[in-house]
């Protein structure tokens, strides 16, 4: 077996046990995924969530972060941690979608991350999420599990961006991504992982 074919089989594999794949941030518009995305740095997805129910209800629009008091969206944002640098960031993002795209959300992972504050984890959230493109969303977890699979020897995000671009089907990456996010949270985690009950113990490098 290839890897290219054990990562075609790792996908489908994960498709069969987690029916579902979304991302785990709560929104409704593609700018609201954008700031929640910038947000979830060194915070936890669930925290995030409970912190833009308000500044989503206060905020709606790109213009209305556009034109924020920069302090007033730290107030709402502080238990997300490096509140300060993300509140300033959320704002300057707007006024660039503003200036730079006539408020619009690039297509791009270049474009994307001219913006204040995203990074290429979150330009490919983006990608997959709201321009429904190929993406490869390299957090915590699938740097992590696919380590352990044997799908990439690095750990730098970029240079697992690139392995995984390699093999994983285009068209399933960005839902691959997700599921590995509830992978990883319910078996693979990061310390006491469950790998008898594990789906892909058959096709794991680490397995024993």
């Amino acid at each position: 077996m290839t890897l290219k074919q054990k990562a075609t089989e790792i996908c489908n594999k994960l498709e069969k046990y987690y029916l579902d794949a979304a991302c785990s941030l709560i929104y409704e518009k593609p700018h609201e995924l954008m700031i929640a995305g910038r947000l979830s740095a060194q915070c936890t997805d669930a925290r995030v969530n409970i912190v833009t129910k308000e500044l989503f209800s206060k905020y709606k629009t790109i213009e209305d972060f556009a034109n924020a008091d920069v302090s007033d969206i730290e107030e709402i944002i502080k238990p997300c941690g490096l509140y300060k640098t993300k509140a300033l960031s959320v704002v300057n993002m707007c006024k660039q979608l503003i200036e730079n795209y006539n408020g619009e959300i690039p297509k791009t992972i270049e474009e994307l991350t001219t913006l204040s504050g995203i990074g290429r984890k979150t330009a490919n959230l983006i990608m997959g999420d709201v321009h429904h493109l190929p993406a490869i969303v390299t957090d915590t977890h699938c740097i992590r599990i696919c380590g352990r699979l044997g799908l990439t020897k690095n750990k730098e995000p970029k240079k697992v961006e690139d392995d995984l671009r390699k093999i994983i089907p285009p068209e399933k990456s960005s839902d691959f991504c997700h599921r590995l996010v509830i992978f990883g949270r319910d078996i693979c985690k990061a310390r006491g992982e469950k790998c008898e009950k594990c789906p892909l113990k058959e096709l794991c490098k680490s397995y024993k």
